[in-house]
């Protein structure tokens, strides 16, 4: 057999690319998989004008390690950037350079193996063997693992029965850039969503559109367009502490928990909202007409073809009226969900614990529960919403997973865990 690595990787986005800079800068070996031919960060997404929604400390390692190589603030300093983000002033930085940020980070590390997705993973007595695909030699090859951390992010939610619609006229928000050129020549174009990927498109069709003829329409099943909760004491649920209340509590409770958490979870930058407002305002200056609807409480329940557009079937969901709705192209900002790769059913479904039919049972440091004992480590970056609250997709707290997973797999603290870094106490049991 050959070497056997202390841990191996499947996916290199932003959570994976971060555990593999703090891993750099200690004596565990590692390797790391992924399908695509570099790393592109949300590419359909990266709107210009966009900014992360969370603060550039939010980066690969800061948190663990603020003199790490691989910082945002060495970036800069790399890129000749000190000065203009200085003078730019603000915590937010522009989608476009946090995925160049990442790229320059995946260009820096060895044991980044782009282009080869896993296909197997074999779950052997102490380790595992994690089966690899070389897209250009079409050849496989097997690797070999002490624990494994799974990292394979999610991919779009689409309405049921609509795979076979033509993606260039009906399309998730993951594709627009890919798609935008066609969409603007587009007579009539409907987004259906309400989170701020629907806003972040919705918007940037209404900035660059050409025809004054052309209409945009926005559907969202939300009671409105209600704005991300920003205040200080709002943010400390994406907290450690938190953390560690959130996933103490029973699946019930969570389940509850997380409906509570709208706001915060589901919100639309104020910024992105302001924009919004402004340019409907310039829109309809001297009674001109801003050939915009903007329809909440509305949820779409299919899309079908109607001669050379689609006629989405529409329910307003407090007055409880169905309608049709008829429009030239339709975006899809539904979400995503977890991608959870097929060879994992197959070979770990029935060894694993199971909170429901779609929620693996998870521990505190982000390892899957097995119905045996063992010592080899199947972590897991994916798929935590139900396990560990919120924050599970939040790249503020991505450092805080990671750290705990390396510290797991070292058997002592090479990074120091942030905590206690709340006001607000979460639980009863720390008052004791």
């Amino acid at each position: 057999m050959s070497k056997v690595y202390d841990v191996i990787g499947i996916g290199i986005g932003p959570y994976n690319l971060g555990l593999a800079a703090l891993l750099d800068e200690t004596e565990l070996s590692s390797l790391f998989f992924d399908d695509t031919p570099r790393l592109e960060w949300h590419p359909g997404m990266l709107i210009d004008g966009a900014d992360l929604q969370v603060p550039f400390l939010a980066d690969l390692t800061t948190f663990a390690n603020p003199k790490s190589p691989y910082t945002f603030m060495n970036y800069l300093h790399e890129h000749n950037r000190m000065f203009p983000f200085y003078f730019h002033k603000h915590f937010k930085i522009p989608r476009e350079e946090y995925n160049h940020y990442l790229q320059w980070v995946s260009q820096q590390l060895s044991g980044l193996h782009f282009n080869h997705p896993v296909v197997d993973v074999i779950d052997h007595n102490d380790h595992y063997e994690v089966v690899a695909l070389d897209k250009d030699s079409n050849q496989t090859e097997s690797h070999y693992s002490k624990h494994v951390v799974l990292g394979t992010g999610s991919k779009p939610l689409i309405l049921e029965g609509m795979d076979d619609l033509p993606s260039e006229d009906v399309i998730h928000t993951s594709r627009y850039l890919f798609e935008k050129k066609n969409l603007l020549q587009s007579k009539h174009v409907t987004v259906v969503g309400s989170g701020q990927s629907a806003l972040e498109v919705f918007l940037d069709l209404l900035e660059e559109q050409k025809r004054k003829d052309m209409e945009l329409t926005l559907l969202s099943r939300t009671g409105g367009l209600f704005q991300l909760d920003q205040a200080k004491f709002a943010q400390e649920f994406f907290t450690p502490e938190y953390v560690d209340y959130f996933h103490s509590l029973s699946f019930e409770q969570r389940q509850k928990n997380l409906e509570t958490l709208g706001a915060l979870r589901k919100g639309i930058d104020p910024e992105t909202l302001t924009r919004l407002y402004t340019q409907l305002y310039h829109k309809t200056v001297a009674g001109r007409k801003s050939h915009v609807l903007i329809n909440p409480m509305t949820e779409v329940k299919a899309v079908e073809r109607s001669g050379s557009g689609y006629n989405l079937k529409c329910e307003q969901l407090q007055e409880e009226q169905e309608f049709n709705y008829h429009t030239d192209k339709v975006i899809l900002a539904t979400g995503y969900k977890p991608n959870i790769p097929d060879w994992f059913m197959k070979r770990f479904g029935e060894k694993i614990k199971w909170e429901d039919e779609r929620s693996f049972k998870v521990t505190r440091d982000y390892q899957l529960e097995f119905k045996d004992e063992r010592d080899h480590h199947f972590f897991t970056l994916t798929n935590l919403v139900h396990s560990h609250g919120a924050g599970a997709t939040n790249l503020g707290l991505s450092v805080h997973r990671n750290v705990h997973i390396i510290n797991k797999i070292a058997g002592e603290e090479l990074y120091k865990n942030q905590e206690h870094s709340a006001f607000q106490t979460f639980s009863m049991a720390d008052y004791s």
